[in-house]
């Protein structure tokens, strides 16, 4: 394993360079956002090693990038960015991962701490019956094949549609929630069989639905037009994807990338980065089945959204809109997007490969909603459940240097085995109400997967990428509930 701290050139103290004379054949350089700290974290795994494979892909400009969240991926690194040319470049289904547009939404409330607090475990509990969980959980959706094909191709407008959220809800959601060019042909039978009765449902693994209380506001004015308007002010926080469905259409389109690649004679150092020309029938098939996924993923976060509601609704007995339950934003972490660039001098288009990283769009951009134009598109990034997650905004810095990127979470230091092996009969129910969480869990034997110690503190991912510029720290919020898988 090599010592990257003897390979990487340091830029700055939250920059570093991977040179592209580090492997025979990358076509670019990689650029790791770290500090000292989180650069030790590196030592003992091989993310890096994937940051230098993902240069190798034909097409590819700029950089090979790396958050500071970066752990080890299928393919990509989790936390990687990459941007190849649309004319000539390459479709990775490794840049983009299993769980497509797994993804973060913030809701505000009216409420403050006291007015909740004596409440969060009827509140946490209708949370978590009314909103399913677990791996393989079912919502209370059964979809026909017809109502899924609609799903894939308008996402959480067919949601709002009937019912399951109010249109204000898709002004402030990345694509108002609708990636074009789903395509139902392209999904296949057994995704959707999996994905029929999956919208409206959390899964297991890192995703959470959480009671959160603000406890830092780093910038009030920007803080205020998100609906951020004081500290103890109560938010709800929200992490899932597109479940079974997603992931079926990774797994069906990996194998027919492996053809590609032998097809067009692309080499790579790794299978895992299977791809295919993004104007090829392969690649262009790959990307109607991806937007299908991510509108998937859209529409569930808005069912969920919905259930939210009503929860509250139950446990306080007044409408939500009485109770402020009002989007801030919600945006995809795990997608590739078709994005116009200046290369060379000139508007090009690319695709841009984000796998466990933030779209952060600076003020003014034109795919800010309107609402927060003038301050940039809000960032969401959430942490573990013991600990905080951040609400920040995107920087004109991203754009040039990041493809409008940032971090996506705090960033696994431990595997899911390991956790649970160092945390062994460790109650971390009890540890968690002791510092004042509630905490609902399907498995309470796989809660260990998910602990502060099987992460980075996320407070430290969120420095750099603050301190680099390429999103600024807005406010800060720590979990009240949580209810998770």
């Amino acid at each position: 394993m090599p010592k990257w701290s003897s390979i990487l050139r340091k830029i700055d103290d939250y920059r570093w360079e991977l040179p592209q004379d580090y492997k025979p054949g990358m076509r670019v350089p990689g650029l790791v956002y770290a500090d000292e700290a989180l650069l030790r974290h590196l030592e003992e795994e091989q993310s890096l090693e994937q940051v230098a494979n993902v240069a190798f892909l034909p097409g590819i400009v700029g950089r090979s990038l790396a958050m500071p969240d970066i752990h080890w991926g299928y393919g990509f690194p989790v936390g990687g960015v990459a941007a190849t040319r649309a004319d000539d470049g390459v479709i990775s289904p490794g840049g983009i991962g299993f769980d497509i547009n797994c993804g973060t939404r913030l809701l505000t409330t009216t409420f403050q701490k006291e007015d909740v607090r004596p409440r969060i475990e009827e509140l946490t509990n209708h949370l978590f019956k009314n909103i399913p969980s677990g791996v393989g959980s079912a919502g209370k959706l059964r979809l026909k094949e017809k109502e899924i094909d609609q799903v894939l191709v308008q996402g959480a407008r067919w949601a709002v549609s009937l019912g399951y959220g109010v249109p204000q809800d898709l002004e402030v959601t990345e694509e108002e929630g609708s990636l074009r060019g789903g395509d139902p042909e392209a999904v296949s039978r057994r995704a959707k069989e999996r994905g029929r009765d999956q919208l409206g449902t959390l899964g297991s693994g890192n995703h959470f639905l959480e009671v959160q209380v603000v406890d830092e506001i780093y910038d009030p004015a920007i803080a205020a037009v998100m609906g951020v308007q004081e500290l103890g002010q109560v938010m709800v926080f929200l992490h899932t994807g597109s479940r079974g469905l997603g992931h079926q259409v990774c797994t069906d389109h990996l194998k027919t990338m492996e053809a590609a690649a032998t097809k067009y004679g692309i080499s790579l150092p790794d299978r895992q980065l299977a791809c295919a020309p993004v104007k090829s029938p392969e690649g262009r098939e790959y990307l109607a089945a991806m937007a299908g996924g991510a509108n998937f993923a859209w529409a569930n976060r808005q069912c969920i959204t919905h259930w939210v509601r009503e929860s509250f609704e139950a446990v306080f007995g007044r409408p939500w809109q009485d109770l402020g339950l009002h989007v801030v934003y919600d945006v995809a972490h795990n997608i590739a997007k078709m994005e116009e660039y200046p290369l060379n001098g000139r508007p090009t288009t690319l695709c841009i490969h984000r796998k466990g990283a933030t779209r952060a769009f600076p003020p003014g951009h034109p795919e800010v909603p309107e609402k927060y134009r003038a301050v940039g598109q809000p960032v969401l990034i959430p942490g573990d459940m013991g600990r905080y997650s951040y609400l920040l905004v995107g920087t004109e810095k991203a754009m040039e240097e990041t493809w409008g990127s940032t971090c996506h979470g705090a960033g696994r230091v431990q595997s899911r085995t390991a956790a649970k092996r160092s945390l062994k009969g460790v109650d971390l129910v009890r540890e968690l109400a002791d510092k004042g969480i509630t905490v609902k869990v399907v498995n309470r034997a796989l809660l260990a997967e998910e602990a502060s110690e099987a992460y980075k503190d996320v407070r430290d991912v969120v420095e750099v990428v603050h301190q680099a510029g390429i999103s600024r720290r807005v406010a800060r919020m720590r979990p009240l509930g949580v209810v998770k898988g």
